[in-house]
């Protein structure tokens, strides 16, 4: 059997792929549901969201940051010149 991070992590990814936005209210229905049987589960679940989302943003940032430096034909430079 799979432990509570994994399972808990494998229902975060799942309920975020069914949420269309940040607001979606699928991740707080499914964290009652989850907190009415367990809330042990229910709180490993709130984190791997969290945890999943931050991950998102901090990837974002780097995109925009890739992007940028193509823009300004620097990909791959770190911002040293010498």
């Amino acid at each position: 059997m799979a432990t509570l991070q994994e399972l808990a992590d494998a229902l975060a990814r799942d309920v975020l792929a069914a949420a269309h936005d940040d607001e979606d209210p699928i991740v707080d229905q499914v964290g009652k549901v989850v907190g009415a049987s367990s809330n042990t589960l229910q709180e490993a679940y709130l984190t791997a969201i969290r945890i999943r989302r931050a991950e998102a943003r901090g990837r974002l940032v780097i995109a925009e940051r890739l992007a940028q430096n193509a823009q300004e034909g620097r990909a791959g430079a770190d911002g040293d010149d010498g």
